[in-house]
């Protein structure tokens, strides 16, 4: 039997490439975003290459809603194999410009929303004591840098909870996995940096959507962890978390390229 892979903010960017390789190994695909219009679009290419798809709108800001949906798509599609929580937003810029709006916005979506999803799906993988929950996190979450430290913020928020869940689900058989990549070259970048200076000072080392993607859906045949993407970025995460003020000393002009 074809296992069920639940991807969130599938309409673009990495989450669009998590389904198309999730597709490509056999997969059945539960797509989850908001603009269904384009979530059909992604629906259509895959069936057009012989996968399984199918589209429910999900909001993750609309927390009351996101356990209806939940139990719909179970009642509907049946068992929940894995769960990749991919949606999310950050918007680039200095504390003190940041309305307390969005400072809400990128909490409720990237934090609550993806706890609240997660709590839904949970009995059902319990209930087959089976699942893997995949949570898109950030190097971002590992070492914050200027004006992204509300968006750091979340991934940190993000990065804990996985770390204690996986703890909780220890002796059960659901897999716990965070997936920490440094930027990549997506549509995500069309609100986090509007000006384009981040994108135009790194561009040249930012990731291949579809190079994560394939990393990411290994995990659910080799479940890790960690993944960390690219490796000399972690360890930069990694020497911060030993030496925090030699490596702001030191890389101070380099962090704040935004």
């Amino acid at each position: 039997m074809k296992k069920t892979i639940w991807i969130t903010g599938a309409s673009s960017g990495l989450g669009w490439d998590l389904a198309l390789e999730s597709a490509r190994r056999g997969y059945r695909v539960i797509l989850l975003a908001r603009n269904t219009k384009k979530l059909n679009d992604l629906k259509e290419e895959i069936e057009q290459s012989g996968g399984e798809a199918s589209v429910y709108f999900l909001d993750m800001s609309d927390l009351k809603e996101i356990d209806l949906t939940v139990k719909r798509i179970i009642s509907e599609q049946g068992s929940v194999d894995a769960l990749i929580n991919n949606a999310g937003f950050g918007v680039f810029e200095k504390v003190i410009n940041t309305k307390t709006s969005i400072v809400e916005e990128m909490f409720t979506v990237n934090v609550v929303g993806l706890i609240a999803l997660t709590k839904a799906v949970l009995p059902n993988m319990q209930e087959n004591n089976n699942g893997h929950i995949i949570n898109i996190a950030s190097q971002a979450g590992k070492l914050s840098t200027p004006k992204s430290s509300v968006y750091a913020a979340t991934k940190h928020a993000v990065l804990g909870f996985t770390n204690g869940l996986r703890l909780e689900l220890h002796d059960e058989n659901i897999h716990v996995s965070s997936v920490n990549p440094g930027p990549i070259l997506t549509p995500f970048f069309e609100r986090a940096d509007r000006g384009g200076g981040y994108v135009k000072s790194v561009g040249k080392w930012m990731l291949d959507s579809k190079k994560v993607a394939i990393a990411t859906i290994q995990l659910i045949d080799k479940p890790k962890r960690e993944l960390n993407m690219p490796g000399w970025m972690n360890l930069g995460s990694t020497l911060y978390q030993l030496m925090p003020s030699v490596i702001e000393r030191i890389a101070r002009k380099k962090l704040s390229q935004k």
